[in-house]
Formats: C-alpha cells, structure tokens, sequence
C-alpha cells in the first residue's frame, strides 16, 4: 500500500483534508504521521523519505532539488488548491513526479461570485451603495444597463471566464471576449463573439478580468483602455492584481465618477495604505474572497480524492499539470 503525507497551511488542511475524508484517504493509502508547511517540511524528513504521495494545499514547499532528494519515493502531489507555480519545478517534472491540481475546483466559486458582480454592476447598485443616505432616484436621470442584450466582456476565456460565459448563458446579456488563444468553435458553442482587446472595453458595460498573469499580460489593462469604458461601466478583477495597471487605473477612476472598480485582487496584497484605490469612493476592494473559502476548499480535497483513486487504478488523471499548461496557467 502506497505511503502518504499532508503538507500546507494549518490553517487551510482541515478544510481541505477533513477528518472523513482523510478516513476515506486511509481505506487507499497508509497516512504517514506528521504535516508539514513550506520549509518546515525538514523537521519531518525522516518520514517524508517514505511518502510515497503528498495531499496538500496552501503552503505546499518547493520541490527543488533538496526536497526531491529528501523525498525519494515521491511519486505525486495531489494539491487541493489552484495555481500550482509556485512549488512546481522543471526539477519535479524530470523525476517523474506527477502533479495533478484542484485549479478547475477552485474556478467554480470564482465564477459563481463573478457572475453575481456582473448582475449586481449591470443595476449599477455599486454606485447605489454609495448613494445609500438618500435611497433615492429618478429612473430617467441615470444610465442603467440592465441584463437585457447589454455588453458583458471577459477578458480570457480560461477556466473561470469559461464559467462566467456558460452561467451568463441563462441570462440575455451578450456576451464578449477577448482572448489570443481561445477556440473559436469552443467560443461559440458558449454563445461568445471573441473580440480585441480594445472592442472589449470600449462596447462593454461590464468587463471581468481572467486573464492568468505572465509577461505578456502584466499591466496589460491600461489606464487608456479603462477610460474608453462606457458611461456607467464596471470593471472587475478576481484574477491577479498585476495585469491592471492600477496607477493609470486610479487616474481614470478620478476623472470618472461613474466608472466602478470592483477589485477582489491588488498588487501588493492588499493595498499600500496609501494607495489611491484606498481612498477613491468608486473602487470596492475586497480581500480574496472570490476563490474557495469554507466548504469551498473541502470540494478541492475530494476533487483530489478522486484523482488519487484514478492514479492508483492506473486511469488517466483528469487534473495533473504538465510542463507545457503551466506557461499559459495563473
């Protein structure tokens, strides 16, 4: 029977490991005493030398070329979490070991809570809530968007805009996007018209952010995209503060009191104290809230249940993370 360990956060391995479900994990594999959290996984080496897997979440430690050679029987990590960059390594790949993610997991309640900004911005009950003293309006004195074949723009269309767009398909909004590397057959199965990166913003009532960050993609939404936004528009981002360049963003958003920022991620995390995205009254920014949370994290720890069954029946998994998806990945 193979070996494991848990690894991560203590924070975050109850709610991804719970006790049920280690039991479950238990009927499979024999659970190794002893957890261990980014580089205090050396205190546990004596026992790390024998895991064969490692169920882990946030706080997984590197697999560089000290810890592979203190774990010499490790075959793969199940990662009850999302991105996996950054304990993944070319190292890790040239031994063998296989790496499979909850990513896909953790898209679903990023998407559930984005599909609910959308609808909330296209009431524009952001700019409401600020009004709230006086809870009052004339329908005909302000621009209301509605959800009815209004402009709604995704930028990327990766596993959390994918979602957005097919929860978006019981609604009538139309749905737009941009992204370099989607399908054009998948897109439109979505019912979604792939657009530039300029079309996006500028016929959009509201655009969400999903673009994973890489090179080509940092600071990208710049201050001159924003400030072509329609009258009214909100902008949401859940996917990394960094592709926003919040600089110019703030500028924009000073000029234009009827732009709404909704910024569940910053760069840093969170906010300088003295950032003007603290003080401007048309920016909500929220503490990550959009990814798992609660029993949300639970669901990535069964999704790798699952995929540790798949491995010890010799199926394919459904979730490993190769070499080539990491360069496209958050």
């Amino acid at each position: 029977m193979p070996s494991a360990i848990f690894a991560g956060q203590p924070e975050n391995l109850p709610a991804a490991f719970p006790l049920e479900l280690r039991r479950h994990i238990g009927h499979h594999v024999r659970i190794l005493a002893g957890e261990f959290e980014g580089y205090g996984w050396r205190d546990h080496a004596g026992v790390l030398k024998e895991a064969d897997l490692i169920f882990a979440t946030w706080g997984m430690p590197r697999l560089d070329e000290e810890f592979l050679a203190a774990a010499p029987a490790l075959k793969a990590v199940f990662y009850a979490a999302g991105t996996v960059k950054p304990f993944a390594t070319v190292a890790s790949y040239e031994r063998g070991v296989l790496i499979s993610s909850a990513w896909e997991a953790n898209a679903i309640p990023v998407a559930e809570y984005t599909q609910a900004v959308i609808l909330l911005s296209l009431k524009r009950f952001w700019y409401f809530l600020r009004q709230a003293p006086e809870l009052k309006f004339t329908r005909g004195s302000h621009t209301f968007p509605g959800a009815y074949r209004t402009k709604v723009g995704l930028l990327s269309l990766g596993a959390v805009g994918r979602r957005v767009a097919a929860g978006l398909a019981s609604t009538e909004v139309r749905v737009l996007a941009h992204d370099p590397f989607a399908d054009p057959e998948m897109a439109a199965r979505l019912g979604v018209t792939l657009v530039s990166l300029e079309e996006l913003f500028a016929a959009s009532d509201v655009v969400s952010i999903h673009a994973p960050l890489l090179p080509e993609t940092e600071k990208l939404v710049s201050g001159s995209l924003v400030g072509s936004m329609k009258e009214g528009a909100t902008l949401i981002n859940t996917a990394r503060g960094a592709v926003v360049n919040e600089e110019e963003l703030s500028a924009v958003l000073r000029v234009r009191p009827d732009l709404t920022a909704i910024l569940d991620v910053t760069e840093p995390e969170p906010p300088l104290v003295d950032s003007p995205l603290r003080l401007l009254e048309n920016v909500f920014l929220t503490p990550h809230i959009a990814g798992s949370l609660g029993s949300e994290i639970t669901r990535m720890g069964d999704w790798m249940f699952e995929e540790m069954q798949r491995y010890l029946l010799g199926e394919p998994l459904q979730h490993a993370v190769t070499p080539e998806m990491l360069e496209r990945m958050a």
